[in-house]
């Protein structure tokens, strides 16, 4: 089991860029890229607060945990 990121989902819906929420969140376009493609390790809870605020949802809208790959050495 992974989390996984719905950030294109929520982005797409709110019909508004990755560029757009940058901006408003204040945080660089490549780290945001880093989190919407799902290699991001860890996000802080103020991150993620700032997005929910901007975009009008819940932190479950945008990280599901489902199938997906493993770590090493995660059992």
């Amino acid at each position: 089991m992974a989390v996984l990121v719905r950030l294109d989902e929520v982005l797409q819906a709110r019909r508004m860029t990755l560029t757009e929420l940058a901006q408003a969140v204040d945080i660089t376009l490549a780290n945001l890229s880093i989190l919407k493609t799902g290699k991001a390790r860890a996000i802080r809870f103020t991150t993620l607060d700032a997005i929910c605020r901007v975009l009008e949802c819940q932190p479950g809208d945008i990280l599901v945990h489902g199938p997906g790959e493993a770590e090493e050495g995660e059992d």
